[in-house]
Parts: C-alpha cells; sequence; structure tokens
C-alpha cells in the first residue's frame, strides 16, 4: 500500500485539473483498505474513492483523505449450458473487462466498449451506452462501509438502478467502496445493434457474421469518432445526462424542432439527446477561457489547455442557463463534481 501527503491529481483525472490531495492512499487488497482505514490518523479525514478518474471534476484541491481503488482480478466462478457469472474486482479497468468477456464469446457488455474508468464504479453510475446499461447484466456487488468496516453485499434490486443512477449516488454516497462486483453473461449472446449511430456502423456487414466481438469493435469506432482522447484532450466524456421529458413536451418541441431526436421510454416519457440540446443552443465547439465544448460532440466539455476546474464549471454552468433558456429542460450534470 502507497500512502503520500500532499499528492498532484493530475494526472489521476481525466479532465487534467492541477489540483492535490491532503493524503492519497492507492490500495491493492482488501486486506490494504481495511489496514488503512483502521488507521487513527485518517479516522477523522472525509473520503473520496477514485476509480479512473474519468468521471469526476475537481474544482479544488482535496482537504482529505483520497483512496484509489487498485485491487485486481477477473475470474470466472460459474458456468452452465447457457450462461457464465464472472466476478471482477473494484481495481479492474472496466475496458479490460470488456475484452475479456468479448475474447471468450461471453455476451451481455460488448455495447459497453471503451467507457472509462474501473469495475468499482461501474455500478455506482449503473454505467450504460448503445442500448445496453450495466444493470442489464449485474448480479451482486461487495463492498466495504468505510466507517464500519463491515463487508456488505448488494444484490441487482437492493442498489436501485435507474438511468446513470443506484442508490451510491445519494444515500449511500461515499460511504462503501466497492470490492469486487459479479455479472451473469451469456455464452448464447444476443446481439444489440438497436441504437441508430451503431446500427449505421455495422449496415454493411451481412447478419450472419455478426458476433459480439464485431460489435464491440463497431463500438470503439463509433466512440473514438465522436469523443476525444483524453490523453491528448482532457475531459470527461458525457458531462450531462440525457433528460427525459413527457410527451406533451416533446409535441410542444416538434412544432418548432420537427426532426428533434428522441427515445421512447414509454408512452409518456421521452429521452431527448443533451448534445443535441447544447448543439441548437450554438454552444457546440466554443471556448470560455481553457475550457470548451468538444466539435464534434457537444456533450463533451473539454479541458484546452491549463484550464481549472472552475473555468469547466462555470461553462457548465453557462450551457445549463442556455439550454434552460432556449428549451425550458433542465440539464443535470453526469459528472461527480468535487
Amino acid at each position: 500500500m502507497i500512502i503520500e501527503e500532499n499528492k498532484s491529481l493530475k494526472n489521476l483525472n481525466t479532465f487534467g485539473i492541477d489540483v492535490s490531495a491532503k493524503y492519497f492512499a492507492e490500495i491493492s487488497s482488501v486486506n490494504d483498505l481495511l489496514q488503512l482505514l483502521s488507521e487513527e490518523k485518517y479516522k477523522g479525514e472525509q473520503k473520496l474513492i477514485l476509480g479512473g478518474g474519468s468521471n469526476i471534476l475537481f474544482t479544488k484541491n482535496y482537504n482529505g483523505l483520497i483512496i484509489a481503488n487498485n485491487i485486481k482480478g477477473i475470474t470466472v466462478e460459474d458456468v452452465n449450458e447457457n450462461e457464465v457469472i464472472i466476478s471482477a474486482s473494484g481495481g479492474e479497468v472496466w475496458d479490460d473487462l470488456v475484452d475479456f468477456a468479448v475474447n471468450n464469446n461471453y455476451g451481455g457488455i460488448e455495447n459497453l466498449k471503451l467507457i472509462p474508468g474501473k469495475v468499482g464504479a461501474s455500478p455506482i453510475q449503473n454505467i450504460g451506452a448503445y442500448g445496453v446499461e450495466l444493470k442489464d447484466t449485474f448480479l451482486e456487488l461487495t463492498a466495504i462501509n468505510i466507517h464500519t468496516l463491515e463487508e456488505v453485499r448488494f444484490k441487482n434490486e437492493e442498489c436501485r438502478f435507474n438511468y446513470r443512477y443506484s442508490i451510491f449516488k445519494d444515500e449511500y454516497k461515499d460511504q462503501f467502496i466497492i470490492t469486487d462486483v459479479k455479472f451473469k453473461l451469456s455464452k448464447n449472446p444476443k446481439i444489440n445493434i438497436e441504437y441508430d449511430s451503431l446500427k449505421k456502423e455495422i449496415e454493411i456487414i451481412n447478419p450472419s457474421e455478426l458476433t459480439i466481438k464485431v460489435v464491440s469493435e463497431a463500438v470503439k469506432r463509433v466512440r473514438e469518432s465522436k469523443l476525444p482522447d483524453p490523453l491528448k484532450i482532457g475531459n470527461a466524456g458525457s458531462f450531462f445526462k440525457n433528460p427525459t421529458i413527457d410527451k406533451s413536451k416533446l409535441l410542444f418541441l416538434q412544432k418548432e424542432y420537427e426532426q428533434i431526436p428522441n427515445y421512447i421510454i414509454n408512452e409518456n416519457e421521452f429521452k431527448i439527446p443533451a448534445g443535441w440540446l447544447i448543439e441548437k443552443s450554438g454552444l457546440k465547439g466554443i471556448q470560455m477561457g481553457n475550457a470548451g465544448t468538444y466539435k464534434n460532440q457537444a456533450l463533451v466539455l473539454i479541458n484546452n489547455g491549463n484550464a481549472s476546474g472552475k473555468e469547466i464549471l462555470d461553462l457548465a454552468l453557462h450551457i445549463q442557463n442556455e439550454v434552460k433558456k432556449n428549451f425550458g429542460i433542465e440539464l443535470i450534470p453526469e459528472v461527480n463534481i468535487i
């Protein structure tokens, strides 16, 4: 276990924000975690769990203990004719888990290819992309309560999953560190290419040749065409959630924007792409100070060089205000703002 003081976090968050943590600890086992949380020195400190740093915006130095989860391991726990249960440690890179599943023809998470971050953070956000969400294959997780040191298991229904939401985003926020996640995947995968941009990417392929590897590679190409590489341009992917509106609101907007893209949730609820709302507000590719929106995807806020967290946040607030003014729709950040 590595413990440092006044640790720079610039290379540990994908926005590349230059802030520091009072204390920083990197754990590689559950024993490391229990030892760390038992030390008197850190008991009074506020604590933050850091995975890949890909869904967080630091607006100031962190005056407490940041715990970086580096617990590794992927194992196949149970196999039958149709299904396989995979266990992945919280510190595993999410994309490595996707590759493991795809390379073994275990279906269910291939559409989640190239989502940054670590496995332990994936249930917190209920990550999703291209018509698939983590909750679709999630079985259970194991977590340590950072206050009581108790090990707790949470089944799917106990996590209260919803769109980019779980119980760990409010009621249990910053109370647990997830050490292990189990998934139930299919040995007879069903291909899901219903999402428009994915369907277009794959339409030239003979349906008989479609495999989860083909789908995973197509998702990778689509994501790379829309999203900047955080190693080159600081960003945290999609900054806002796609808002949900009711049917009356959709009909009202369609009077002025006949081609407004929308996705049906149920007969009275529709999801509108946040990126479309931002672009139609004239904010695609703009720059405010050292912050901006990405030229290929307005939903992605970027660090153009040496942006502070406050500059990124000010841009986000400006976007929220403009979209609210133009459409009467409130955008909610998907990124965790610290």
